[in-house]
Parts: structure tokens; sequence; C-alpha cells
């Protein structure tokens, strides 16, 4: 099974691991530090979070600022649309910002959510049947 660890760079981790905790995920405090931390969405699904320059040690390109360009968008899914609606009250609460109001397509409903460094998270459900079969035409 293949597993996804997404490597975010943010300005203060302290920050990060509080607003990404507020949500309901852990930390794998194994792989996690002053400067960076893991941080478990699920058994296959990771983000760890590290300071800029510990972010600029696996790239030779410039590091991007969330702020103020979108170099991509991390979709998480829910069992339930009305989870949707309690990840990102949480992500609110805990510091993050809607990114637009939430979309209902019938058989999918998403909203979107900044954290506090601007990474671009979208909580989604989609009904079971569209799932399997692709959305209604």
């Amino acid at each position: 099974m293949l597993k996804i660890f997404v490597n975010l760079p943010v300005a203060d981790v302290g920050r990060s691991r509080a607003f990404y905790e507020a949500l309901g995920f852990t930390i794998n405090e194994a792989f996690s530090g002053e400067s960076s931390a893991c941080v478990v969405m699920s058994d296959t699904i990771y983000a760890m979070v590290m300071e800029p320059d510990d972010f600029a040690a696996f790239t030779d390109l410039p590091v991007a600022d969330a702020r103020t360009a979108t170099a991509a968008m991390y979709a998480l899914s829910a069992d339930r649309r009305d989870e949707v609606d309690a990840l990102l009250a949480r992500a609110v609460a805990a510091g993050g910002t809607a990114a637009r109001p939430p979309r209902d397509l019938g058989f999918m409903y998403s909203a979107d959510v900044r954290d506090p460094d601007g990474h671009h998270w979208e909580f989604f459900w989609m009904d079971p049947v569209a799932a399997e079969q692709g959305p209604p035409s």
C-alpha cells in the first residue's frame, strides 16, 4: 500500500502543530523536532511541516510562499457530509481562513480552507454511488 507524505514549509512549527491537532490529527513525535513535525492524518497520509530552511534542504528551487501563490491544493475526504462543515469550523477556529464558500454539487460537497501559512486544503464528501460510478450526467 502506498503512503503519501506531503512536505510543507511553515513559519512556526508550534503554531502548525496546534492547528493540525485542533483538526483532530496527531503528531508522530519520533519524526518531529524543534524545526519540523510529522502530522498523522491517517494510516496512509502524513504532512511533514518544516521550517523553511529544513524544507529548502529537499529542493534546489526557491521555496514558495503559499500566502501569495497556490502551487497545490490538498484534498481530504470525509465519511459524511456534515464532517466537511465540522472540519472547516475547527480549521477556522484554529487560525485557518475559509478560502471560499462551500460548494454543493449534489453528489459532492466540499469546503476549502487555508492553514495559517496559506496552504490550501479541501475537505470533501462524495456520495458513495458517485464515487463508484462517476458523477451524474
